[in-house]
């Protein structure tokens, strides 16, 4: 475990720190982030989620049924009640909850599954086929939904400019929206993307999650950091709420017990980029979002010891 927080943890406050000095010495100016968080978001990071899911064939997506369900349900579950407690109980506008909800409802799988999971569990195949299920569920079904409810809330720019538009159609013309979809769409039909062309995908998803990070860091340098009781909802729904309910659903259904516990550690990463992302790029829940993001990632260095103990005592 010392090995994971000092390999994947620590970089990650290392980068958002450096994002952070950079802003306050000037080097870089709060509004650069913008521009940053814009080429993450249509380029490095719909890069990065199809090269990701689309090495994933139907035979992960089927090969343990109950896994994919199970993950889809709760975790999707757990994204809209983010939304609704944000919308309903904090009062923000419905599309501050949609980005609050692809936050504290959405976990890091695609930086962090990896890493983490496979130096405690090993370079298995149920390995991989953990991290693309849930890979799936939140790229390519969270996102989506994420980007709809956003628009919904009247944020797309044709809204804004006082034109009318679909907040489906409009949160699927977003890369960062099809780009998963079509990686889903090629895997269920079986046409294996040529492993050839991944560098041409690879060079620019690199840098997805380095820009993301150091972006989020210059945002934190332009505002007060918060610790406040919404802060603190946000981290026990992502750490806690989530595996805990993962856990329970598994050992009810009977899970295979590897899956069950690496499905659990997944459940409880800390916050998904896309919504610091996402939220960044349009101006929405920033503060608390950030806030939220830097706040978990410290909380995980106990939730993660914590959940890998609970799920093999319990497996």
């Amino acid at each position: 475990m010392l090995d994971i927080l000092i390999k994947d943890i620590l970089p990650i406050f290392v980068i958002m720190f450096l994002g952070f000095a950079s802003g306050k010495s000037k080097a870089f100016k709060y509004e650069d982030a913008q521009i940053l968080n814009k080429l993450v978001l249509n380029y490095a990071l719909p890069a990065a989620l199809f090269v990701s899911i689309v090495k994933a064939d139907r035979t992960m997506l089927f090969g343990d049924i109950k896994l994919t369900i199970i993950s889809f349900v709760i975790i999707t579950g757990v994204f809209l009640w983010s939304y609704f407690s944000c919308y309903k109980f904090f009062k923000h506008t419905k599309s501050e909850a949609a980005v609050c909800a692809l936050i504290s409802g959405s976990p890091t799988i695609g930086f962090l599954g990896f890493a983490v999971l496979e130096p405690i569990y090993g370079a298995t195949a149920s390995t991989g086929l953990v991290v693309a299920i849930i890979s799936i569920v939140v790229n390519a079904i969270n996102i989506p939904i994420g980007m709809a409810l956003m628009n919904a809330g009247g944020n797309s720019s044709e809204q804004k400019n006082g034109k009318k538009s679909n907040p489906v159609l409009s949160a699927l013309s977003q890369p960062v929206c099809w780009a998963p979809i079509l990686a889903v769409i090629l895997v269920l039909l079986g046409i294996k993307f040529p492993a050839v062309l991944d560098p041409n995908f690879e060079l620019i998803a690199k840098a997805n999650s380095g820009v993301a990070v150091f972006a989020a860091g210059l945002t934190l340098s332009g505002m007060k950091f918060q610790m406040d009781k919404e802060v603190a909802y946000n981290a026990v729904v992502k750490l806690l709420i989530m595996p805990a309910i993962l856990l329970v659903v598994g050992l009810i259904f009977k899970m295979n017990a590897a899956n069950l516990q690496m499905m659990v550690l997944a459940g409880a990463l800390p916050p998904a980029f896309s919504g610091i992302i996402i939220g960044s790029r349009y101006q929405l829940y920033v503060r608390t979002g950030t806030s939220s993001l830097a706040f978990s990632i410290f909380a995980f260095v106990v939730a993660a010891p914590f959940w890998i103990w609970v799920a093999r005592m319990v497996a």
